[in-house]
C-alpha cells in the first residue's frame, strides 16, 4: 500500500512543474499543455484524499474537472488557431491583441 503523502508529493511536483511551464514558455500550445497538467494533478489530489477517506465525492469532483478540461482544451484550442491564422505566430509576447 502506497502512503497518501506520496501522493500528494506527486502531485505537487506535478503542479509545479505545470505552473513553471506556465510562466516560463512563450508558445501558447505549450502553456495550455501546462495547464492541464496542473489540472491533472489537482486531479490526483483529488482521487487520493477520496481513497485515503473512503468517500466518493472526491471522484465525483474529478470528474467536473476532466469536463472542464475537455472543455477548455476545445475552446483554447479554438482560440489558438485563430490567433495563429491572424498573427501568423503562437509567441505570446508577439500576439498582443488586446493591446492597441
Amino acid at each position: 500500500m502506497v502512503p497518501l503523502s506520496w501522493y500528494l508529493a506527486l502531485s505537487a511536483v506535478l503542479f509545479t512543474l505545470g505552473a513553471v511551464g506556465v510562466f516560463l514558455k512563450r508558445n501558447i500550445i505549450s502553456m495550455l499543455l501546462c495547464l492541464e497538467l496542473m489540472l491533472n494533478a489537482a486531479n490526483l489530489a483529488f482521487i487520493a484524499f477520496s481513497s485515503f477517506f473512503g468517500q466518493v465525492e472526491g471522484q465525483l469532483f474529478v470528474f467536473l474537472v476532466m469536463t472542464v478540461a475537455a472543455a477548455e482544451a476545445g475552446v483554447g484550442l479554438a482560440i489558438v488557431i485563430a490567433v495563429f491564422r491572424n498573427r501568423e505566430t503562437l509567441d505570446v509576447d508577439e500576439s498582443n491583441l488586446l493591446k492597441l
